[in-house]
């Protein structure tokens, strides 16, 4: 007697061999998807820029000859130099400062919290503009400070005439600025680590500055990096602003030459090309960066 419940084979019975039956997967015909939505997207997007293209390349009032004049003139590469350094020293003085704000608002410590509040939450509602301008008349605000006693009498003191010129002044409104958005990104970056591993790592009596460095940082990079390279890329292009004192920068630079030879739109198209290859550069930089921290991560 068998052991299992089946049936048990008829070999003597007829075999099937005809067509397969309209249940059979092996029967079934397999057809593609079709997206003739799609292809219609794609025509009509082809379309315009070709379009476009044409547009750029034949209408006279792009004046192109006067574009490669000045693309690479010798004040627009100093331009673009001084843009550069802007966007290092904010990039690099915001995010130290960002980073100690961040771990005070992640801090056990009421105080700490709420003074980490308080810088983002001021710095996050004025304007760019506004900061830049209060640093660059800080002269006119305070025009001498003096050291001793709070509230008392001071033991020196000094003019804040040539305290801040205008670079100064726009690198501590950039980099005061951009702590308090780098502050957001850090804290948020380090939140999305899972809390548990901290729990097992103190379990396992690792010390805390190793758990930051060795467990939290290398898996917070992960969430940090895309808005942190998001802002970098807004800072790049938005010291743009510190034209507004007279600083040597991209756009300013830019804005002097077409006032005096009336060129407005090739000398605009000059500097909209510097920011797109620079933009694209630091994207590049951004992908293998993010690459690196993505090691091990499933995507």
């Amino acid at each position: 007697m068998p052991l299992t419940s089946d049936p048990p084979l008829d070999r003597t019975a007829p075999q099937r061999t005809g067509p397969p039956a309209d249940d059979d997967p092996a029967a079934l015909k397999v057809v593609p998807v079709r997206h003739p939505w799609r292809w219609a997207a794609i025509v009509v997007t082809a379309v315009l820029l070709a379009q476009f293209a044409h547009g750029l390349l034949t209408n006279p009032a792009w004046e192109w000859g006067v574009f490669a004049q000045f693309f690479t003139a010798e004040t627009v590469v100093r331009a673009v130099w001084v843009t550069l350094q802007l966007t290092v020293y904010g990039t690099v003085l915001g995010f130290a400062l960002g980073i100690v704000l961040a771990f005070m608002r992640l801090s056990a410590s009421p105080f700490l919290r709420a003074v980490a509040f308080g810088y983002i939450w001021a710095f996050r509602s004025i304007p760019l503009i506004v900061q830049l301008l209060f640093w660059f008349n800080l002269a006119y605000l305070y025009k001498r400070l003096d050291f001793g006693i709070p509230f008392g009498p001071g033991f020196f003191s000094f003019d804040t005439m040539g305290l801040v010129g205008a670079m100064s002044a726009a690198v501590l409104g950039l980099a005061l600025h951009q702590a308090a958005y780098a502050a957001e990104i850090v804290r948020g970056g380090v939140l999305a680590v899972d809390g548990g591993q901290l729990e097992a790592a103190a379990a396992l009596g690792i010390p805390r500055l190793r758990q930051l460095r060795r467990i939290v940082l290398p898996q917070a990079m992960r969430a940090i990096l895309p808005n942190a390279a998001n802002e970098v890329i807004s800072l790049f292009k938005g010291t743009s602003i510190v034209s507004v004192m007279a600083i040597g920068e991209l756009f300013y630079q830019v804005q002097v030459i077409y006032g005096r030879n009336g060129r407005v739109v090739p000398l605009l198209m000059v500097a909209t090309a510097w920011y797109v290859l620079l933009t694209t550069v630091l994207s590049v930089l951004q992908h293998y960066v993010e690459r690196h921290f993505a090691k091990g991560a499933t995507r």
